[in-house]
């Protein structure tokens, strides 16, 4: 039995005698980060946090409490206020009951060299970087992390797992130019800090004089940081039980939604994927097909937005359901087959090759959605745009306002490439770690 799980076991015993059906979710996390700015190491910081959440239903009503205490009076004292605040809500006829004891179908990825990863080693990542940019400036960060927990309940489900990630953000900057890069893997070992280093440097030297274009629609290409945004806003608005079953999202199950080039996929545990091998509720996490050659398929569910659509959960719950639904954390966008082996740079070029005029675009960022039915979102671009004449990049472009419907930018026939190779990106690996490849898309619409 792991600490965890252990403590987890104990507010199921404090619990027992009020007759209530219980969840106990213990998780510690363990972040260590090295940051760098002006091209030199300014903060290493370490962090370990040990939350306990307790859920319970009692009398008809639902209550949650949480505690990051794990002395046993802490635990006491976590189960009798959460057991009277139970008592002050309405009932919760809509209870889906808790997860029956089930088995796991995978552990997920875990790397002890990554758990216990030095901040020498972070700086030496660090150190690649800001010397593959050619002398710019550059900042940043270079993080490991790692996950365990355990979720036990009065149903009979026990749970635990572990997860670590490594992850690197880097920026290098010229003359008011930015040029990102960034990567995200389950070791540390797999993140190239000196090809992520190339990568920006060379972005900002191109970024630098951009000029302005008109208003307008665009052929675009959309390197994988671009395409990770449209990716968190499908998994947060569009393939969440909870919006689908409260018809607030466009997916249509069993359409033909998207263009036949387009594989979406939440990875699972199964093989060593990322992310956590069960969910907030004990449900086991399985890899999920969500849409295969453009007909979308399934879409998250937790225990309650599966009894509403009378189906069975996928293992997508997070403490936050109830109120933002489940969601798929590791959506994964099926990258086009390769008859040998491209990086990313090369995989990008291939599709910029096939554009007679159109944009290149590096990130998208700060974004908003204004029709959660279409997903019609606005944002901007960053970090670098560039015109492309005749198969080649050309000119740099000043950032440009954008509205645009993302299932419409996927639509049957407008997905004209994908790239070859993915990339995983850093994200909050609690919600949401994408992974994707670069998109030679049919029309963007900028609008300033």
């Amino acid at each position: 039995m792991t600490a965890e799980l252990d403590i987890a076991q104990q507010v199921l015993a404090f619990v027992e005698p009020s007759g209530a059906e219980a969840e106990v979710s213990v998780e510690r996390y363990e972040i260590a980060l090295t940051r760098f700015a002006n091209s030199f190491i300014h903060q290493n910081l370490a962090d370990t946090t040990v939350s306990v959440r307790l859920r319970l239903h009692l009398n008809g009503r639902t209550a949650t409490g949480s505690t990051t205490l794990t002395s046993a009076e802490a635990l006491q004292a976590l189960v009798e206020r959460t057991i009277a605040a139970s008592q002050l809500l309405p009932p919760d006829p809509t209870w889906p009951g808790l997860a029956p004891p089930a088995p796991l179908t995978g552990t997920g990825c875990y790397d002890e060299a990554t758990a216990a990863a030095s901040p020498h080693e972070r700086a030496e990542q660090v150190a690649a970087f800001t010397a593959a940019t050619g002398g710019l400036e550059s900042a940043g960060y270079c993080q490991t992390a790692q996950w365990t927990g355990a979720l036990a309940n009065s149903a009979g489900q026990a749970v635990t797992g572990r997860a670590t990630e490594a992850a690197m953000d880097g920026i290098a900057r010229l003359g008011g130019a930015d040029g990102v890069a960034r990567g995200s893997a389950g070791r540390l070992s797999e993140i190239d800090g000196a090809a992520l280093g190339a990568r920006a440097g060379g972005k900002a030297r191109a970024a630098m004089d951009p000029v302005e274009l008109p208003a307008g629609r665009y052929e675009v290409v959309l390197e994988p940081t671009a395409v990770a945004d449209v990716l968190h806003n499908l998994a947060f608005f569009g393939f969440n039980g909870k919006a689908v079953t409260e018809r607030r999202s466009f997916v249509a199950l069993g359409k033909q939604q998207f263009d036949s080039a387009i594989t979406l996929v939440d990875e699972g545990p199964e093989e060593g994927g990322p992310g956590r091998p069960f969910d907030a509720e004990g449900t086991p996490k399985r890899r999920l097909v969500l849409v295969d050659a453009g007909v979308t398929r399934a879409v998250a569910h937790d225990r309650r937005t599966a009894a509403k659509a009378k189906t069975q959960s996928t293992g997508h719950a997070l403490p936050a359901s109830p109120a933002w639904g489940p969601i798929p954390g590791s959506l994964s966008l099926a990258p086009a087959p390769a008859a040998t082996p491209v990086d990313l740079d090369a995989s990008v070029a291939a599709l910029v090759a096939g554009v007679e005029r159109g944009l290149l675009v590096t990130d998208l960022w700060y974004t908003r959605v204004l029709d959660p039915k279409t997903l019609v979102v606005t944002g901007l671009t960053r970090n670098g745009v560039w015109l492309i004449e005749q198969g080649k990049v050309s000119t740099p472009v000043r950032n440009l306002r954008f509205t645009q419907s993302y299932p419409q930018a996927l639509g049957p026939g407008a997905v004209l490439g994908v790239g070859t190779l993915a990339a995983t990106l850093p994200g909050n690996w609690a919600i949401s770690r994408p992974s994707a490849p670069a998109l030679h898309l049919a029309s963007w619409n900028f609008t300033g």
